[in-house]
């Protein structure tokens, strides 16, 4: 968690819930395919860690951690993620498609 924490965004004014926790939720939920609520209650209330991944997402958390565990591999290292957890969302498909003049 030591190596994570540069990369969340700093708290405004009020304590956050702990970070490790909701991390720990939000990757729960998207491994088990499961729906916000129906986390565990030890990972908080489903609306923090759904409110949170969403924040984070759009902020470009999970990406820069990602990218920022990469730059930190040796060079002789390979990295790899695993998706085959990762679910589209239904509406997905539906989203942004017609911007631009691009179709699916």
């Amino acid at each position: 968690m030591e190596r994570l924490r540069p990369y969340f965004p700093k708290s405004r004014g009020r304590a956050r819930v702990d970070d490790r926790r909701v991390l720990s939720g939000i990757i729960f939920i998207n491994r088990n395919g499961l729906r916000w609520c129906d986390a565990p209650t030890e990972y908080g209330p489903p609306k923090t860690l759904y409110n949170r991944w969403k924040r984070w997402s759009d902020m470009g958390v999970f990406a820069r951690i990602m990218m920022g565990l990469a730059e930190q591999a040796p060079d002789n290292t390979t990295i790899s993620i695993d998706a085959t957890h990762l679910k589209a969302h239904r509406t997905a498909s539906s989203l942004g498609l017609k911007k631009g003049g691009v179709d699916a």
